[in-house]
């Protein structure tokens, strides 16, 4: 880790925060995990124990391997290592099949590849403009992005929780966007298009690479590109805005919330207008994967850890901008503090009503209404500074 930190004056942060989050993690192996945990070691089983020519034919199991090529040979790595831990685990008919020992691999296996992500955070805040950057090491953007980033709530949940491997695909993404900041475009491009090939959900993000890369990268002779410094925090979309097209999007399922509010977190540092979209998205979107966690055990640990990281990330951004006017308007501060109430209703006061047998899908309904307006406005407050900023290197009279 020590090659990762962050010559600041004041040691290695950066390296502390990806050691203290790593521990976290550790501490969340034993807790619930979803029907995703067997749906990836069945997928250890067919690519560990099946020919090539089988791995998408194979149906012993209801969850059939249904990740483009790159992701099966992934698992096709890590049941070279799962071998050690629990050969069972690898028997294509040992269905539901789960052990102390597999549980310790499949754990171990996200919290390993997620050195990728940290290792994609660190180059994205090597691009950050530290021109409001604080005295206080905790004032600093690249500080208040590598938190933001590494702690991210939602990952920590759906990853070392409900299980998945979304840090360790956010994290090509992540990449691919740091190298795009440092003119590598090639490098940037490649690392999309690998992206691609280990998980097809990434495909609707094809037609912002192109028209970026476009504008860029082949379409360029006469025209200077922005600094590496000054990308984050002001492109606009004349310019070929990357982050602000990937994040600009509506969100159908969980993952797509993930990989939008990691992305808009690079823009979070850069204005106040996008710490506030921020700020709202991701905090809907984050008490949105509640229903996720389900078991009365995961109740504490999912609202202390999104209190933490909610109250992190808006007093850090209220300082970063406080010579500017407030984040949020009384509507949107309305808005956020009804998330409290409708919790308690949906986990304290519901199941002790009448119709919690009933209807027992009210929460769930609630929180999706609930969410999905505050989600909405969020783009739509996004999309309407989109087009009102001004072009790099202009005011908005010119």
């Amino acid at each position: 880790m020590a090659a990762f930190g962050i010559a600041t004056g004041g040691g290695n942060w950066f390296s502390a925060l990806a050691l203290g989050v790593t521990l976290l993690k550790c501490l969340l192996i034993p807790t619930y995990h979803s029907t995703d945990f067997e749906v990836h070691r069945n997928w250890l089983a067919i690519t560990h124990s099946l020919p090539i020519s089988q791995w998408y034919y194979e149906a012993t199991s209801e969850w059939t391997l249904d990740y483009p090529p790159f992701f099966a040979w992934f698992e096709y790595a890590l049941s070279h290592v799962a071998k050690y831990f629990d050969q069972e685990m690898l028997n294509v008919r040992n269905l539901n099949y789960s052990s102390p020992r597999t549980l310790l691999f499949q754990r171990f296996s996200v919290i390993f590849t997620d050195a990728l992500f940290v290792y994609a955070v660190h180059e994205c805040c090597k691009c950050i403009d530290g021109k409001k950057a604080g005295k206080e090491l905790t004032e600093k953007p690249k500080f208040i992005l590598s938190v933001l980033l590494l702690w991210n709530f939602g990952l920590l949940i759906v990853d070392h929780i409900h299980f998945q491997y979304n840090g360790f695909l956010s994290g090509l993404m992540l990449l691919s966007i740091a190298r795009f900041f440092q003119k590598r475009h090639m490098e940037g491009a490649f690392l999309f298009a690998v992206l691609l090939h280990f998980k097809h959900i990434y495909l609707y993000i094809a037609p912002a690479y192109g028209v970026y890369l476009l504008r860029s990268y082949c379409f360029t002779a006469n025209k200077p590109e922005p600094t590496a410094s000054s990308l984050l925090p002001t492109l606009p979309l004349q310019e070929g805005p990357l982050p602000r097209i990937l994040g600009s999007k509506l969100l159908g399922f969980v993952q797509c919330f993930g990989q939008s509010a990691v992305r808009h977190r690079l823009l979070s540092v850069g204005k106040a207008v996008d710490a506030s979209i921020f700020l709202i998205l991701t905090t809907t979107g984050h008490y949105s994967l509640f229903p996720l966690l389900f078991t009365a055990a995961e109740l504490p640990i999912k609202i202390l850890l999104m209190l933490l990281f909610t109250i992190y990330s808006i007093s850090s951004l209220k300082t970063l901008f406080r010579k500017e006017k407030p984040l949020f308007n009384w509507m949107e501060t309305f808005y956020l503090l009804g998330l409290g109430p409708l919790e308690v209703f949906c986990e304290f006061v519901f199941p002790f009503t009448s119709w919690n047998l009933k209807y027992p899908f009210i929460p769930l309904l609630l929180t999706s209404v609930y969410c999905a307006v505050g989600i909405t406005y969020a783009w739509f407050k996004l999309y309407v500074s989109v087009l009102t900023d001004p072009p790099v290197g202009k005011t908005k009279k010119q």
